[in-house]
């Protein structure tokens, strides 16, 4: 992620030929005004889009907290952190984070769809360096954007956790967290709603799932039994769709967090009991975590998968990678939980698969991308050195 680093680098940056860039983000904007400067440049291009941003910063935090010596062993534990870091401090300064209460959020900073004979540049398809922007870059805020706002609560609230030994600064991003949660609860509606900008690249279809994923990151963080007592309503998990299949069931992306919420939970569960009244809710959850890892199996035919043995989630929609890393991650984490918790598997109906089956599951789809990576960075070298060689890059950090 540092070479998607936007704003002033910092000396961590060890990419040699990245620099400062968009040093005027919100300052040249006269309805904002204030430094909105940092953060992070969403895939090839130079649009800051907080909502896909939150939901990374929020795995990558999930991610240290329960594998963190693994990270130390390999020496990235600085690494990720700094990059959790960069982040989670852009996400401060897109509200006001000092504040109890607040009315608006910054969901996008840069445009990424202009409509035809605009002469507003657009980020997303002009090809070029971050650090040759130098025209005024367009801020959206929303008033309304339950999804949007309780993501960035989940984002802050991980990470709070991650910096616990840091004790202001962990303060600092619980009071953020909080902020955040309580408007995503006051101003119901859709970050993406109404055909905004953010709807052609990154539309949420829903923000019960946040509600959901967002509480729990927020119990984790604060342990206020408020915020379990909003999880564990009924009402609410119907709402996220946690009683139901569906063509995306069991999809975890930035869309949808309801399967990446339903693994937490069973992680809470398992390891705080928090016993009456919220084992029936827990226990329901629990046991829609377990189909959703016997439906990552092939001997189920959930989902369909390439000649190679790669899994295809999502019926109905694209299916890039991403999808499946976080399957991967999801089977890890919850192969991980049941051995912490002594237990050897779970049962798929009557069969009892050992953790071993999830842990073979995890590794097979990974090493496929691993594959995959190498063999496309092998015949972009390829198109390189011949006549028919790519003329763009499609990250312009790169």
């Amino acid at each position: 992620m540092p070479s998607s680093e936007a704003g002033k680098l910092p000396k961590h940056n060890n990419v040699p030929w990245r620099g400062n860039s968009c040093m005027k983000d919100g300052l040249s904007d006269p309805a904002v005004r204030r430094s909105l400067v940092g953060g992070y440049y969403d895939a090839g291009d130079a649009v800051k889009f907080n909502f896909p941003a939150a939901f990374s910063m929020t795995l990558l935090s999930w991610s240290v907290i329960e594998y963190s010596a693994k990270y130390e062993a390999v020496g990235e534990l600085a690494h990720v952190r700094d990059t959790i870091k960069w982040g989670v401090d852009y996400f401060l300064k897109t509200f006001n984070s000092t504040a109890d209460t607040i009315d608006r959020v910054v969901m996008q900073v840069g445009s990424g769809a202009t409509s035809p004979g605009s002469t507003q540049p657009n980020d997303h398809y002009c090809w070029m360096r971050p650090e040759d922007i130098d025209y005024p870059r367009r801020v959206l805020e929303c008033h309304s954007c339950s999804d949007l706002a309780a993501e960035m609560a989940a984002a802050l609230a991980a990470a709070s956790i991650v910096f616990k030994d840091n004790k202001a600064y962990s303060q600092k991003l619980v009071h953020g967290a909080t902020t955040l949660f309580k408007f995503a609860r006051d101003n119901r509606g859709r970050y993406s709603g109404g055909g905004s900008d953010a709807a052609k690249f990154y539309n949420s279809t829903s923000y019960w799932d946040e509600f959901v994923w967002g509480g729990s990151w927020m119990y984790l963080a604060t342990g206020n039994s408020t915020y379990l007592q909003l999880v564990t309503n009924p009402k609410l998990a119907k709402h996220a769709g946690a009683f139901w299949g569906g063509p995306g069931y069991g999809v975890f992306s930035w869309d949808n967090k309801l399967t990446g919420a339903q693994v937490l939970l069973s992680r809470l569960r398992l390891f705080l009991s928090p016993g009456y009244p919220y084992e029936e809710i827990l226990r329901t959850f629990h046991n829609q975590t377990s189909i959703i890892m016997c439906s990552y199996l092939p001997i189920f035919n959930s989902f369909n998968r390439t000649k190679g043995g790669l899994i295809q989630l999502a019926h109905d929609r694209p299916q890039p990678l991403q999808y499946v890393v976080n399957a991967a991650f999801l089977a890890s984490l919850y192969s991980d939980y049941l051995e912490a918790a002594d237990t050897p598997g779970w049962y798929c109906g009557p069969h009892f698969y050992p953790i071993e089956t999830l842990r073979s599951f995890a590794r097979t789809q990974v090493s496929w991308q691993c594959l995959y990576a190498t063999t496309t960075l092998y015949f972009r070298h390829l198109f390189t050195l011949g006549t028919n060689f790519s003329v763009y890059v499609r990250l312009n950090t790169s």
